[in-house]
């Protein structure tokens, strides 16, 4: 909890949530274009980028690198970039607040310039490993100089001559795929990246859309390999950021758990590699319908109307994890009111995230009183069929997921759910409580 906490407390919803909303725009798509578009030559004009912390740290650190970025009104920005290879030793150190995307993939951008650069973050982002990132940057040419277990602060040099990376990914993971790209850019020749499951392809199809030339194929293990040829000249583009489909998932689960709600969510980004959670909630029985499936610069968009229904205990695969990674702790909230047992498997990338989400949703859940066990890593869930009691002061850990998850868990528990800490929800999602409160939903703030 920080100095300027903010407690928040949960009561059950007076009446069915409804109403149409569109919830702010997707994280991942937002700081991917404030990127590329710094990289790119001429304009990149960006409609619908997500306002939260986050994302305006992305913002600021691509300026500092000599980019010129311009908000020009609600949730449209104008980016005239450097070109790849073009941008310009910062004058200060890079705070990227509590965004460990911004951290990893602006990593892999520096490491492929001539430049030398700091980065740090907040305490929760200053926890959170880098050396899954700078091993494989290492071998371009950079170097790097961080805490012990390779933590922010890390001192970047980046390479004056980067050579193209051949890399299989360990573990499936998005930011370091984008990392490894994203430091090709600037060298000569294929970068090669081989990840083991399918993970989210938004770097991948924001490049092409850019300009440069990326090829991916799949694998007979599953894995995807990803070949991108170094050293395009990327031009600025419109680009349109769909409703963010992890901050979707808030209203979603609200929506389903509270009798006779109806929500109807804009424009949801409806990526096969980010829609794990809804698949898993069809699984279990939930009422969701989708219209008007729309393609907005190459990425697959959905209005999705969320009607109350009564879930049932599912197994969620572990290769589904990097398709619904950020989604956990709200899948845990809803399991918690389902009948019968939900097993999540292969849940270790929730370690290393904001929190550790893995011990977080066990214990908050446990502290609102419903049964739960993690078995390696994978987390059960026991649901009765009905809300577990609540009446508990939930530790976020300075993790939005897990602040906004709870709040919505108190929307049907007997007694209140309170958080210790809501300050850190508008990285990702602000207007939280006020489009929650407009659907019905009761959040009381100090």
């Amino acid at each position: 909890m920080t100095e300027t906490a903010k407690p928040m407390t949960a009561r059950a919803a007076a009446g069915p949530l409804s109403g149409s909303v569109r919830v702010p725009g997707d994280k991942s798509i937002s700081h991917r274009a404030l990127m590329l578009g710094a990289l790119a030559v001429g304009e990149t004009r960006i409609k619908g980028l997500l306002e939260g912390e986050d994302v305006l740290r992305t913002a600021a650190a691509m300026r500092a690198l000599g980019a010129e970025v311009k908000r020009t009104g609600e949730g449209a920005w104008t980016v005239h970039g450097r070109g790849v290879g073009g941008l310009a030793e910062p004058a200060d150190v890079l705070d990227m607040g509590n965004s460990g995307t911004a951290a990893r993939l602006l990593t892999g951008i520096i490491a492929g310039h001539p430049i030398f650069a700091v980065l740090t973050g907040d305490a929760s982002l200053r926890r959170r490993p880098m050396g899954r990132v700078t091993g494989p940057l290492a071998q371009s040419g950079a170097e790097f100089w961080a805490r012990e277990g390779g933590r922010l602060p890390l001192a970047i040099r980046g390479a004056a001559d980067p050579m193209p990376l051949d890399y299989t990914l360990p573990v499936a993971s998005a930011q370091v795929k984008s990392a490894v790209l994203l430091a090709g850019l600037c060298a000569p020749g294929i970068t090669r990246v081989v990840e083991p499951r399918a993970t989210r392809d938004h770097t991948e199809t924001m490049l092409r859309g850019f300009g440069a030339a990326v090829e991916v194929q799949a694998r007979a293990d599953g894995g995807r390999e990803i070949r991108l040829a170094g050293q395009p000249e990327l031009a600025g583009r419109p680009v349109a950021v769909p409703a963010d489909p992890s901050s979707a998932a808030f209203p979603a689960v609200a929506a389903l758990l509270v009798p006779g709600s109806s929500v109807t969510l804009e424009g949801v980004g409806m990526n096969p590699l980010r829609a794990g959670l809804y698949t898993t909630l069809a699984e279990m029985g939930a009422d969701l319908a989708i219209a008007g499936e729309r393609d907005e610069a190459g990425e697959r968009v959905a209005d999705l109307t969320v009607s109350s229904s009564p879930l049932r205990g599912v197994d969620v695969p572990a290769e589904r994890a990097p398709a619904m990674i950020d989604e956990y702790p709200i899948l845990a909230v809803a399991a918690a009111c389902a009948a019968g047992t939900t097993r999540m498997r292969g849940l270790a990338e929730l370690r290393v995230k904001e929190s550790d989400r893995l011990a977080a949703i066990a214990a908050g859940l446990a502290a609102c009183g419903a049964r739960t066990e993690i078995e390696g890593d994978d987390l059960l869930v026991h649901g009765t069929g009905m809300p577990p009691q609540g009446g508990a002061t939930v530790a976020t850990q300075m993790d939005h997921r897990i602040a906004m998850a709870f709040l919505v868990l108190g929307q049907v528990t007997a007694e209140p759910v309170a958080i210790d800490d809501g300050s850190f929800i508008d990285t990702s999602f602000p207007g939280f409580v006020a489009l929650m409160r407009g659907l019905g939903a009761t959040i009381e703030t100090p």
